[in-house]
């Protein structure tokens, strides 16, 4: 018997359709076989590139509608935004399909039905996009306003001016999430370096503290350099860090508690704070800054 040449191996190096991936000579039997992930009805996504946002969302276009544009939390991924306080095991891709059609929510997709202007829609990586402005507007209708102050504070860093943001809600004075964007707006701010940060800001802010200085600068009386703080209330000589988790490092961790002792000698009150303390007891630590600030 004559051996029969094998067929070579087909390496897919992107998403593709169940009849893309038969022409290429993947059959039923190798889409199931565990190398492949299948987000809707007839789209699969190599298991190596399920966390790389581009391939996640060039995948769910190939059988979207051509006007479709990503959109609140996938064009915030495409930006480099970093959303807190949110389900990170929901991977459904929102898209906006301004047009009339047919198309509707599926297990890897969230449509939206919502108007766009030309102005309001560009290419990011070659994917079509929600532009930094129009995205913190849509995120204004499903985010909770600590989450979209860090959203608002990562924009205003560069991405997107105050006077863009306050231009969206010029054009959708409107419809929900309004009420939320304009009582966020103004407290936005590009000093905040960490989405963490913005929400023990935003925590500070309806406990009904005054407004902290960001990434303030302590000096001893010599006038050197002692260490930046997150949050400052000069007048009252108190600082409040928070501790995210690369403070968990040992290195980091002894760097933080000689730091600690430096800004107590110079006659500071630090305190210190975690995503426990911001997530499970906001109403103890803002009582706690609170004390402080009155000794």
């Amino acid at each position: 018997m004559v051996p029969q040449p094998r067929r070579p191996a087909v390496r897919l190096t992107g998403p593709v359709t169940r009849s893309a991936a038969r022409a290429a000579g993947i059959d039923d039997r190798q889409l199931r076989a565990g190398g492949f992930v299948r987000l809707s009805r007839d789209t699969y996504l190599p298991r190596s590139l399920t966390d790389d946002v581009d391939a996640w969302l060039a995948a769910v276009l190939m059988t979207a509608p051509p006007d479709a544009v990503a959109s609140h939390r996938a064009a915030a991924a495409l930006w480099g935004i970093e959303i807190p306080l949110v389900d990170r095991t929901d991977r459904r891709v929102d898209l906006i399909v301004p047009g009339p059609g047919r198309a509707e929510s599926r297990a890897d997709r969230r449509v939206h039905r919502l108007s766009l202007t030309d102005d309001e829609c560009t290419h990011r990586r070659g994917q079509p996009v929600t532009t930094p402005a129009r995205t913190w507007r849509d995120l204004a209708a499903v985010l909770e306003p600590p989450s979209l102050l860090a959203v608002t504070d990562q924009l205003v860093r560069g991405l997107a001016g105050a006077a863009d943001l306050a231009e969206q809600l010029r054009r959708h004075p409107g419809g929900r999430g309004c009420a939320r964007a304009r009582k966020v707006l103004p407290l936005a701010d590009p000093r905040a370096e960490s989405p963490m940060e913005s929400v023990v800001r935003w925590l500070f802010h309806v406990g009904g503290l005054p407004a902290p200085e960001l990434q303030h600068v302590v000096r001893d009386a010599r006038g050197a350099f002692v260490a930046r703080a997150d949050f400052a209330w000069p007048a009252h000589r108190v600082l409040v860090e928070f501790d995210g988790e690369v403070h968990r490092d040992r290195e980091v961790f002894v760097k933080d508690l000689r730091r600690q002792n430096l800004v107590v000698a110079a006659g500071w009150t630090l305190l210190r704070y975690t995503s426990a303390d911001a997530l499970g007891r906001p109403d103890d630590m803002v009582t706690e800054v609170r004390s402080a600030l009155r000794s």
